[in-house]
């Protein structure tokens, strides 16, 4: 895919889900299968693919860049 493609209307929605904040347990899994129609699973899946994507670093470098330090961290430690 060409770098200067847009992301897709869910892709922007998956990256909006990551950028707030949630009140309690539940909440953004209940978001994921109201607002996006999908499973947390695939709502994983999904996030997880736009960390490597540079669209996505691109339309929201903080949020992105936040999630590629924790993943990282994650890694590590295993």
């Amino acid at each position: 895919m060409p770098y200067d493609a847009e992301l897709s209307e869910r892709d922007r929605a998956v990256l909006a889900v990551e950028r707030r904040s949630w009140p309690g347990p539940g909440a953004k899994e209940r978001a994921m299968r109201e607002q996006l129609g999908i499973s947390p699973t695939r709502y994983y899946q999904l996030l997880n693919a736009l960390l490597d994507d540079e669209r996505a670093l691109a339309h929201d470098p903080v949020t992105v860049n936040r999630l590629r330090r924790v993943r990282d961290a994650r890694r590590e430690r295993r």
